[in-house]
């Protein structure tokens, strides 16, 4: 079934071989992805439930939030229902309309992740460092002006990428050694000249991945110098912990972004990788805000409190 299927010597579909090795565990690995995505799509939704309905926490750092939650949700929906399909079936057949929507929406998805992590790392040096300027400044029509900037960026850019893609010639062979349709994969079956994707891809990363890492580590950095300068260790800890979920997320997705280019060929370290901030990341951002923020307890206990009543 690896045959290549062609058009004129031009291949059709592209075949994903996701996992090998799995027979004796595919339907233990299965039903764990199946668990995992339930989680991840409850777990994101009752953020947005939580934060859309109480009023305590309408402020920007919840609407960030929110807006983390739905890029969460379009990563795991765009990666997971594909991969069980994969594990289920020992492989997927793709169209390469299919491959390229896949990945359109794969990197949009992560790319407004690293914008909104930098947007709520800058509301977080506001908060702390300029705490009576806060509300002047994140005011509501910053957050959403911010928030509309980074939609329209990141799926603009890449769809400019995404359409370049699509002109390319894909001759053969059309095997992927991975669980979803990703750059350099697509990019090694094209017998097409790919540099200037790969140019546009480079260019791509300095606005949507590198200045918001920037962005991310100035901000702390003159987070932690202000929280120095708090007298008392109580008080240093409480002013800490309103930054710590957000620094929790940023070091779980950027450690596993960064980590996987300095694997560039090992294929299964590789796919490992990749499941961390295709599959773990939008799994943990909600258990890590809900666990560690306790005004997201007072709010989901009011809320479930309420629910009761009502049933």
């Amino acid at each position: 079934y690896l045959n290549m299927r062609y058009n004129s010597n031009t291949v059709t579909e592209i075949f994903l071989l996701g996992f090998q090795n799995l027979q004796p565990f595919k339907i233990y690995f299965f039903l764990l992805q199946l668990l995992i995505y339930c989680v991840t799509i409850c777990g994101n939704l009752l953020i947005i439930l939580v934060v859309s309905y109480s009023r305590s926490l309408h402020s920007p750092m919840y609407f960030f939030l929110t807006q983390l939650s739905f890029s969460d949700i379009l990563l795991s929906t765009t990666i997971i229902p594909i991969m069980l399909h994969i594990v289920l079936h020992e492989g997927y057949f793709a169209s390469i309309l299919g491959c390229l929507i896949q990945f359109y929406f794969f990197v949009a998805s992560e790319s407004l992740e690293c914008l909104l992590l930098s947007v709520m790392s800058y509301d977080r040096y506001q908060a702390i460092c300029h705490p009576l300027h806060y509300f002047s400044v994140m005011d509501l029509t910053f957050c959403i002006k911010s928030v509309l900037l980074c939609w329209v960026i990141t799926f603009a850019s890449i769809l400019a990428l995404s359409v370049n893609m699509s002109n390319l010639w894909f001759c053969g062979p059309n095997t992927i050694d991975h669980f979803f349709c990703d750059l350099d994969p697509l990019l090694e079956l094209s017998c097409s000249d790919t540099f200037l994707i790969k140019l546009e891809d480079m260019i791509l990363a300095v606005p949507i991945v590198v200045c918001p890492f920037i962005v991310i580590v100035v901000s702390y950095v003159y987070i932690n110098l202000t929280i120095l300068k708090i007298p008392s260790v109580t008080g240093r800890q409480k002013t800490f912990s309103t930054c710590s979920s957000h620094l929790a997320v940023v070091s779980l997705y950027y450690g596993s972004l960064l980590t996987i280019y300095l694997f560039p060929n090992a294929h299964n370290v590789k796919k490992i990788l990749s499941m961390l901030y295709t599959v773990v990341t939008p799994l943990l951002n909600p258990i890590i805000y809900s666990l560690s923020n306790r005004e997201m307890k007072q709010a989901f206990i009011k809320l479930k409190s309420k629910m009761s009543l009502f049933y």
